[in-house]
């Protein structure tokens, strides 16, 4: 059993009282100022003292005695602070009263449509995708597509940004090649969609 003994510090040239845990290596005599954990459940510690606490630490393998898989599964559950997740709106798809806002939408805000107008099938406009949407943008043009208006609209563009006419200046030259990719995915987009 350790003493409890007041030791002399011949620095300090005063007694000093013992610590009020000593360090739990065997044979150590030192104050226990650290903690260090047993398990993985991280709520029972050793006290060590600092020496001892970092060859204990040196040596501590949280994953130790775990397969491969759980130290896989306990990583992922870990991504999400072992939490459970779900997809966007599916958890409160089961609550009663809840309605999604195409639901909510009584005025047709959402609709492509006005409200309690209904276009055949045919008529419809068809949603425009990203690629063509961008090839939009690149061509400048807004609103209704047909193919007289893009027809015209590439030939304004190629005019005024064409490579000759611009001594093979390299910025024109990266325009025009933008230009024509526009205009080849509208172009097809039309012939898909008349």
């Amino acid at each position: 059993m350790k003493s409890h003994i007041r030791k002399f510090d011949p620095f300090a040239k005063r007694m000093l009282d013992p610590p009020q845990r000593y360090c739990d290596h065997p044979g150590c005599h030192s104050a226990g100022d650290h903690k260090a954990p047993r398990t993985r459940k991280l709520d029972d510690f050793y006290w060590f003292c600092a020496n001892h606490a970092r060859e204990y630490n040196r040596a501590w393998n949280y994953y130790a005695g775990m397969s491969e898989a759980e130290i896989e599964a306990h990583i992922r559950i870990d991504t999400c602070w072992q939490r459970p997740t779900w997809p966007l709106g599916a958890r409160m798809a089961g609550f009663r009263g809840f309605e999604s806002v195409k639901d909510k939408d009584r005025f047709g805000i959402f609709d492509d449509e006005p409200a309690g107008v209904e276009r055949p099938p045919h008529e419809r406009p068809e949603r425009i995708k990203a690629p063509e949407v961008k090839a939009m943008a690149t061509l400048g043009l807004e609103g209704l597509l047909t193919p007289d208006v893009l027809k015209a609209r590439y030939k304004e563009l190629v005019k005024q940004h064409h490579p000759d006419m611009h001594g093979g200046d390299k910025t024109f030259e990266e325009k025009f090649k933008a230009i024509n990719d526009a205009y080849s995915i509208l172009k097809k987009y039309l012939e898909e969609h008349p």
